[in-house]
């Protein structure tokens, strides 16, 4: 029994590392990973911020073997379709979504804070909650939730996807080209990334609590 959770646990750090989920699934598994981020319920764990920037870098470096138009297409498809997925779950689920017991991974808190992130922004909350982990996941399932019109929608969600993209993995393509070596650094890079994107959700959370207090 140990043996098998110690082998579990390897598995769960592997599929959260950004580097792991390259070397050892290439374009495959990388595109899977930023579709279930959105586009599956539990893909909330996933490394999307990093695994984008990544993929840039290590593309810039001719470390990962693709162009960077593909690779730029291909991301955006993945994130585009995992949030309409995202949409219809939400859609097809309503508000029982909200009535869920929390379980090992699903937590009712992360469902209401993307609700006071998307009542304080609107539609909006589609385009910047692509850069916020945990709201990345929930505000399509959210938008579907509530049954924003989807043309309305997919204004958002192409606008969001496109820009999360573009920016993280040019941002690492870039740095790639113009500083190789950085790729030996990339460990602290990758967590720098996720204290980063991990601020204004902590902040975000810790607001919405004290609200409920008051």
């Amino acid at each position: 029994m140990h043996g098998f959770l110690s082998q579990l646990w390897h598995y769960f750090k592997e599929l959260t590392n950004p580097l792991s989920i390259i070397n050892y699934g290439g374009t495959d598994l990388l595109l899977f990973v930023v579709f279930a981020e959105t586009g599956l319920l539990v893909g909330f764990f996933l490394p999307g911020d990093s695994l984008l920037f990544t993929a840039g870098l290590l593309c810039g470096i001719k470390l990962f073997h693709i162009h960077i138009v593909l690779l730029l297409c291909g991301l955006c498809f993945a994130a585009i379709t995992g949030n309409i997925v995202g949409y219809w779950f939400g859609y097809r689920t309503g508000k029982a979504l909200f009535k869920r017991e929390d379980s090992l991974i699903f937590k009712k808190r992360y469902v209401e804070l993307t609700h006071s992130f998307y009542s304080r922004h609107g539609g909006k909350a589609l385009i910047l909650g692509r850069f916020l982990p945990i709201i990345r996941t929930f505000a399509p399932i959210l938008a579907g939730v509530i049954q924003i019109g989807f043309k309305r929608f997919m204004i958002y969600n192409i606008i969001g996807s496109i820009a999360w993209v573009l920016s993280l993995t040019l941002g690492g393509y870039y740095l790639g080209q113009k500083f190789p070596w950085v790729i030996n650094y990339l460990e602290y890079i990758v967590i720098t990334l996720i204290i980063v994107t991990l601020i204004p959700v902590v902040r975000a959370y810790r607001n919405e609590k004290l609200r409920n207090k008051n």
